[in-house]
């Protein structure tokens, strides 16, 4: 029998975070992050601001990273093709449920 353990976190949604909380949370360092930050798939709550906050849909993003990054060996071009590509789904997926759930049935 395997056992598998998982980490539950409560996201605050107007909670913000600062670059180190992130990184800790996530598992990725904060040279990580910045690249991230840079490729677009995190975004800080306010880009233009000197210190860095990030609100706590920032931690989804970079763990599903962090995870695209140690299960495929992705570097971070690769992580950020494959979250874009993830995010599109999500929302083809939405459209097509939007759209069932308007048609008549019978």
């Amino acid at each position: 029998m395997k056992l598998e353990l998982t980490e539950v976190l409560w996201l605050e949604e107007h909670g913000e975070l600062t670059l180190s909380q992130l990184a800790e949370l996530s598992r990725l360092s904060e040279a990580d992050l910045l690249e991230l930050i840079e490729l677009g798939v995190i975004v800080p709550a306010e880009p233009q601001a000197v210190r860095l906050r990030f609100g706590a849909q920032s931690i989804v993003a970079a763990r599903t990273a962090c995870r695209l990054r140690e299960d495929f060996e992705l570097d971070a071009h690769g992580v950020a093709l494959a979250i874009t590509l993830l995010d599109r789904i999500r929302d083809l997926e939405a459209q097509l449920q939007d759209l069932l759930a308007r048609m008549p049935h019978g």
